[in-house]
């Protein structure tokens, strides 16, 4: 539909009318403002008609009070829709700052020649808002103003009830008893419901930047428009930036790439993207907290994302979020019964193949769902921030494996330990490691911490100083991953590493082209300078192997010397006595030689794989 235009004469005439006045169009589920008078203007504060316009089109209760903004905005939404007569008392700021103003806003249908319907609303001033009634109250001759006043007050105690105080919409309670009655009817409709679970990303840094006053002006804004597109009883604000909504499939697309673009203009532009997953219910009796645990399922598929976007529940969803919740369910007696198990993977010296350190992995044998990759467990175990617990369950295992080689007199070789990014925002993850060690009796040089690339960008100054901790306490740190994603090599001349792993996509891509050659050759020159040692994970073929020789790495790690192996394993080929290749020549260790894969192939002596 296309919004309608008065002649120029006509609509001068109505716009120097001093009562105060308006005429609006409702286009495409939008109230659009044709016409605002000098009377409108005056009433409202508005110096510049091209301002009033502005906020008419794009924030129409900016002005008006929070309790009564919800409410007058169904109103008009019904009265769009449904037609009939638009009746609505609310409060709207004073244009003098001096509190709030009482205004009686009565508004009818009319048929233009052409058979277009538009909205004329009248606005009366009733007088000032009385915060309080009393005695002198009821005898004052304003006795209008006080009854609206009184009216009022109940109004948003009632709707305090069942609704969010802070942008007027129903409250997530409320809201799934209303979406009931409303999906029943978009069913007879012939239409299917869409249950829509929307988050505004980044509220945290926007408060950060902003404050919470134009924190709090975005959600109310926000939660107007969604108003206007699905009505204000249709939506919800669950808390935080988190937003539900109930509509018709039909068109949903189109409406969503629209309501993407207002709300870039939002709050004078100071807005935020919008992440909107979907449910598209089914004709069974599918209940609205369930269809709203799966649209929030999709929302969060996108939490890496930062622009508008959308994504719709299926079923692979309801997979994923199964195993999360077995994952974090089972993790406790996971960690009690001890099915996560450390394996350990050799670092080998790559100028005499002898064995110079061991990484220590998390591996979960499941009695249930048997090995469960750590690419699955994880990432949801950071995700749920209990990512710490593991890894300290697994420096615990590492410090019980030491002193049990230090009581068989056996060699010692550092265990590396990868931290995670959330171990250091959910406690104090250098003195949690620092007191462990320490109570163990072992010194700490042998425990080295492996801290990938990616964390170090991500709050640079915190990160800088928690590795100065843990070097300033004797803990040797090596920077994991490198080359993983866009690597920095300023990190290196603002932070001390003793060594930098490289990620193992340089192996995997090893025989794509010759440039990842010539990147990891510089790289190599780069470090030795810098006077870092370095390792190479992935390595698997001896091309490989003489390649990362010839160009100096110092460390090499892969399944050509040893894929990880358990403890037990690794005890078993210790105590057999044919341990030859520790770095130290007074004792024998691993490796006669590079490239003989059949000496770390221990099944047969534990029955592990």
């Amino acid at each position: 539909m296309e919004k309608y235009q008065f002649d120029a004469e006509q609509l001068r005439m109505m716009e120097r009318m001093r009562v105060p006045f308006a005429v609006y169009q409702f286009i495409n589920r939008r109230v659009v403002t044709l016409v605002l008078s000098d009377g409108f203007c005056s009433l409202f504060g508005y110096q510049n008609r091209e301002q009033a316009y502005y906020d008419m089109d794009h924030n129409m209760y900016v002005n008006d009070h929070p309790d009564d903004a919800a409410r007058i905005a169904d109103m008009a939404y019904r009265f769009a829709v449904e037609g009939g007569q638009y009746n609505a008392v609310y409060r709207t700021r004073a244009s003098d700052g001096s509190g709030w103003r009482i205004i009686h806003a009565l508004g009818e249908h009319v048929l233009t020649p052409e058979g277009v319907r538009l909205a004329y609303v009248w606005y009366t001033d009733e007088g000032a808002f009385v915060p309080e009634s009393d005695a002198e109250e009821q005898a004052s001759p304003k006795r209008l103003g006080a009854a609206l006043s009184r009216s009022l007050r109940e109004e948003s105690v009632r709707l305090g009830m069942h609704y969010d105080f802070l942008t007027g919409l129903p409250d997530m309670t409320h809201f799934f008893e209303l979406a009931e009655s409303e999906r029943d009817s978009i069913r007879r409709s012939g239409d299917r419901p869409a249950l829509l679970f929307i988050d505004l990303s980044g509220m945290k840094y926007y408060n950060r930047r902003y404050g919470f006053d134009e924190g709090n002006a975005l959600l109310r804004a926000f939660a107007r428009l969604l108003a206007i597109y699905f009505g204000n009883e249709n939506c919800s604000r669950f808390g935080q930036d988190y937003f539900a909504a109930l509509t018709p499939a039909e068109g949903l697309d189109r409406a969503l790439g629209q309501l993407f673009r207002d709300c870039r203009e939002l709050n004078g532009g100071k807005s935020l993207s919008v992440r909107v997953g979907v449910c598209l219910m089914e004709p069974d009796s599918t209940s609205i907290s369930a269809a709203c645990d799966r649209a929030k399922l999709a929302c969060d598929g996108m939490r890496n994302l930062y622009v508008s976007c959308v994504k719709y529940f299926d079923e692979s969803m309801q997979k994923d979020a199964d195993v999360k919740r077995y994952i974090i369910g089972s993790f406790d007696r996971a960690l009690e019964e001890r099915w996560i198990k450390v394996y350990y993977q050799p670092i080998v010296r790559a100028v005499n193949g002898r064995v110079c350190d061991e990484e220590a992995l998390a591996r979960w044998e499941d009695p249930e769902k048997g090995p469960l990759s750590p690419a699955e467990f994880i990432p949801i175990l950071e995700d749920a921030r209990l990512i710490y617990r593991l890894d300290l369950y697994v420096l615990d295992r590492v410090l019980e494996k030491l002193k049990v080689l230090r009581a068989e007199g056996l060699h010692l070789v550092p265990q590396s330990l990868n931290l995670s990014r959330a171990d250091f925002e959910v406690c104090d993850i250098v003195e949690e490691v620092r007191r462990r060690v320490d109570d163990s009796g072992l010194p700490r040089s042998p425990v080295t911490i492996e801290i990938t690339e990616s964390i170090i960008g991500s709050d640079f100054e915190f990160m800088k100083e928690q590795i100065q901790r843990f070097r300033d306490l004797g803990f040797p740190i090596w920077m994991d991953d490198f080359g993983s994603g866009y690597s920095s090599l300023d990190v290196l001349q603002s932070l001390r590493f003793d060594l930098i792993k490289f990620d193992m996509n340089f192996m995997r891509r090893f025989n794509e082209n010759e440039s990842g050659r010539v990147i990891l050759t510089e790289l190599m020159k780069m470090a030795a300078g810098l006077n870092i040692d370095t390792v190479c994970e992935g390595v698997e073929t001896e091309e490989q192997l003489r390649f990362l020789r010839e160009i100096g790495c110092s460390k090499l790690q892969g399944f050509y010397f040893c894929k990880p192996i358990p403890l037990s394993a690794l005890l078993a080929r210790y105590r057999s006595g044919g341990q030859i290749g520790f770095e130290d020549p007074a004792e024998t260790g691993y490796y006669e030689s590079i490239g003989r894969t059949d000496l770390f192939d221990l099944s047969a002596l534990t029955g592990e794989d």
